[in-house]
């Protein structure tokens, strides 16, 4: 058994077919097949079984689909080392951001493609808990995310801290003095605030901190997506909690916005990567430009840097 029968086993247990998982490897079926039946004699076994035109893995498949992704990522990881120790650094990065805080990633991207014009960019976005998947999963490498931040599987640097501000309808008219607001405007307010697909976050934070000054929310939406509940002030549902950054990173009409009187948390993000994963070189040095930029800065807002393309 060698590494391209693993990943012929790969495609199939992915594609759950053998005429998809040939489609995507770029050969005909019939040796596809062939390879299939002679890793099962080698090895004794039966890797599938058929249920009409499915192909579920067995038992013993799946044991053999664990560590022929191991292997598989481990060696394509060494691939990447090795062709990385020529000079220059060229490649795709592949990173994730919540997109509340998407404004700090935004700010090293503009200096970094500067200073690395041959590197490329995936990005993706998602809430905490997908970025962590992501990352666990090998989709990207790197992810800009909010606290609350629980798992010890990952390095974290931590980027500044910003305050909170309630977004609420320009319509509206809320007892404030110079900016700011007290916690009693929140009585009876129908409340709709971030929350994680899956685990806590920002959404317990802000509930637990509203309780701490006496008050009882009403919430009446929940959203892991900024922009949507942003939508919705819009139009005048109701109000939200949100980062600074994040209603300063997407335009939206007839939104005003207000600082909290005596306030005990702030919005704060890392910059998180895997502690067991190989890091590209491109990575690495992604990673020491958000140091760069940020390591020492209390700032309440990320900086974006100045540039020049002349």
């Amino acid at each position: 058994m060698d590494l391209k029968q693993l990943r012929y086993f790969q495609a199939v247990a992915d594609e759950k077919q053998v005429t998809r998982a040939a489609k995507k490897l770029h050969m005909a079926q019939p040796p596809l097949s062939q390879q299939i039946k002679l890793m099962e004699e080698e090895l004794n076994m039966k890797l599938f079984d058929r249920q009409g035109r499915r192909l579920e893995l067995t038992k013993a498949g799946e044991a053999l689909y664990t560590k022929a992704a191991d292997l598989i990522s481990s060696f394509d990881e060494a691939i990447i080392e090795v062709k990385e120790t020529s000079e220059g650094i060229r490649g795709k990065i592949c990173i994730g951001a919540n997109k509340s805080c998407f404004s700090y990633l935004r700010s090293v991207l503009n200096q970094f493609t500067f200073n690395y014009p041959f590197i490329t960019y995936q990005l993706r976005e998602g809430d905490t808990f997908l970025m962590e998947e992501s990352i666990r999963n090998r989709d990207i490498e790197l992810a800009v995310v909010r606290l609350p931040f629980q798992s010890e599987d990952f390095h974290t640097f931590p980027l500044p801290s910003e305050p909170y501000v309630l977004v609420v309808p320009d319509s509206w008219e809320i007892e404030q003095t110079d900016g700011r607001v007290g916690f009693e405007v929140l009585k009876n307010m129908p409340l709709m605030l971030l929350h994680r697909v899956k685990g806590s976050g920002q959404f317990e934070l802000i509930l637990d901190e509203i309780r701490a000054h006496g008050v009882e929310p009403h919430v009446v939406c929940e959203c892991p997506e900024p922009t949507m509940l942003l939508s919705l002030v819009s139009s005048g549902m109701g109000a939200a909690i949100v980062p600074s950054s994040t209603l300063k990173a997407f335009e939206f009409s007839n939104l005003k916005s207000y600082l909290f009187m005596d306030i005990n948390i702030k919005a704060e993000s890392v910059l998180i990567w895997h502690k067991d994963h190989y890091i590209s070189k491109a990575s690495q040095r992604f990673i020491q430009a958000f140091k760069d930029q940020y390591d020492g800065k209390s700032a309440s807002n990320p900086k974006e840097p100045q540039a020049s393309y002349e």
